[in-house]
C-alpha cells in the first residue's frame, strides 16, 4: 500500500455524515419486452418544456461566461408575475438549493457548540434530513396524521428555545394533503417570530384545492415566513435546476450572503424567463396531468383503496410491508415507482398510458394500501 492510500484511507467525514440517510433517487424503469418503459418514481413532469423555452435553450451560446449570481432577469420576470418586489427574490440551484441557503443563514452549530433546531413533518421531502444535518442543526421530526397531514398542534408543541427553522412542506412530499391558509396561518401565529417558518410549494400549480394555503400571501404579513417555489414540476425544469425564496429585506439581506454564487446557470434562467411569459401553456400542460391525476385517485378510490388527498402530482399508497413487492410487480410491467421502505409507495403521475398501466396493476393486486 503506497502512502497516498494510507492517508486517503484515514481521511474520516465529519460525525453527522454517517448519521445521514442517503438522499435514494427514483430509479429508472427496467426494460421490459413488449412495453414501453415509464418512470412514475421521481415526480417529474412528464412532458417537455414548452416549444419556446426549446427554441430559448437551443438559442444559448454564452457558456464560456459566467452567469448573473443574482438571477436580475429572473427575479424581475418573477415580481411582475407574483407582485412581490424583486428584492424580496433569492434564486438557487432549484427549490433544493434555495432551501440550503435558508438552512445555512439561520440554522447550524452555534459558537457554543450547541446546535439549532429544525422541526417539520415526516414522513415528508427525503431531503430535509439530509439537508439539516450538513448545515450542523438537529432533525426535530414529527408524526404525520394517519390520513397523511401535517400534526401542526404536534409541531408547535415541539418548539423550544433551540428552534430556528420550521419546514411545512404542501402539497407533503410524499404523501400529498395540503395545508389549508386557515391552519397554516393560526400555526404561525403560535410560533415565535424569531423562528424563520417555510412553507414549500414544489407542487403549488398543481393544487386545486380552494382552501389551501398560498405562501405568498403569509410571507406578505409574516416578517418570518419564506416562500419556498421551483421551477421543475410544473414547468418541466426539473433537469436546469430553478429554484426560489420569497422573504421580506429582513431575511433577504441574510439569505444573499448565504447564497451560492452562479448557482443558476444563464441557460436555467433564460428558460425559466420564457416559460413565465408563456405560463398559460404551462397552464394547460398542468391541468392535462391534474386531470390524470383525478383520474388515477378516482380509479383507485373504485377499487375500494384508501388514497390520502392528492394535491401534487403523485399519489401515496400506504402499503406498509408490502411497498417494496408492489414496486417489484410495477418494475415488472415496465414501471419504475418509488417505495419508502415499509411505510409505502409514491407513484408520480406519468403518460396516459402509464397510469393506465398502473391501474390496471393495482386491479390486480390483493393487499390495498391502509385507510386511516
Amino acid at each position: 500500500m503506497t502512502s497516498s492510500e494510507t492517508m486517503a484511507g484515514g481521511v474520516r467525514p465529519r460525525p453527522v455524515v454517517d448519521r445521514l440517510p442517503r438522499y435514494a433517487a427514483g430509479k429508472p424503469p427496467v426494460v421490459v419486452d413488449g412495453l414501453a418503459s415509464y418512470k412514475l418514481s421521481s415526480n417529474e413532469n412528464p412532458l417537455p418544456p414548452i416549444p419556446a423555452v426549446a427554441e430559448a435553450i437551443a438559442a444559448q451560446t454564452d457558456f464560456n461566461r459566467y452567469p448573473d449570481p443574482l438571477s436580475t432577469k429572473l427575479r424581475t420576470a418573477l415580481a411582475g408575475f407574483l407582485d412581490v418586489p424583486a428584492e424580496d427574490i433569492v434564486t438557487g440551484a432549484g427549490s433544493l438549493g434555495a432551501l440550503n441557503q435558508i438552512l445555512a443563514a439561520f440554522a447550524g452549530q452555534n459558537d457554543d457548540g450547541k446546535a439549532d433546531e429544525v422541526i417539520y413533518a415526516w414522513r415528508s421531502f427525503e431531503a430535509y434530513p439530509i439537508c439539516v444535518g450538513l448545515a450542523g442543526a438537529e432533525s426535530v421530526r414529527i408524526p404525520l396524521t394517519p390520513d397523511g397531514r401535517h400534526n401542526l398542534e404536534a409541531m408547535a408543541a415541539a418548539v423550544t428555545m433551540r428552534t430556528k427553522v420550521i419546514l411545512l412542506c404542501t402539497p407533503n412530499n410524499p404523501t400529498g394533503p395540503i395545508l389549508t391558509a386557515e391552519e397554516t396561518e393560526r400555526f404561525i401565529k403560535t410560533v415565535p417570530s424569531d423562528v424563520v417558518v417555510v412553507i414549500d410549494e414544489a407542487y403549488q400549480e398543481f393544487v386545486r384545492a380552494e382552501d389551501a394555503v398560498d405562501g405568498i400571501r403569509m410571507y406578505r404579513k409574516y416578517p418570518n415566513v419564506v416562500a419556498l417555489r421551483t421551477f421543475s414540476k410544473a414547468h418541466g425544469l426539473a433537469g436546469l435546476r430553478v429554484g426560489y425564496s420569497i422573504s421580506q429585506p429582513e431575511l433577504t439581506q441574510h439569505l444573499r450572503v448565504a447564497a451560492t454564487p452562479f448557482a443558476v446557470s444563464q441557460i436555467a434562467e433564460q428558460a425559466a424567463v420564457v416559460s413565465l411569459q408563456n405560463f398559460d401553456q404551462v397552464v394547460e400542460r398542468v391541468q392535462s396531468l391534474v386531470d390524470e391525476r383525478d383520474r388515477v385517485t378516482a380509479g383507485l378510490r373504485g377499487l375500494g383503496w384508501f388514497v390520502p388527498e392528492a394535491q401534487g402530482n403523485f399519489v401515496w399508497l400506504n402499503l406498509g410491508e408490502d411497498s417494496a413487492e408492489f414496486a417489484q410487480l410495477a418494475g415488472e410491467r415496465a414501471l419504475s415507482v418509488r417505495a419508502f421502505g415499509n411505510e409505502g409507495v409514491r407513484v408520480s403521475i406519468g403518460e396516459v398510458e402509464a397510469n393506465t398501466r398502473f391501474l390496471d396493476l393495482c386491479a390486480v393486486y390483493t393487499k390495498p394500501p391502509r385507510g386511516s
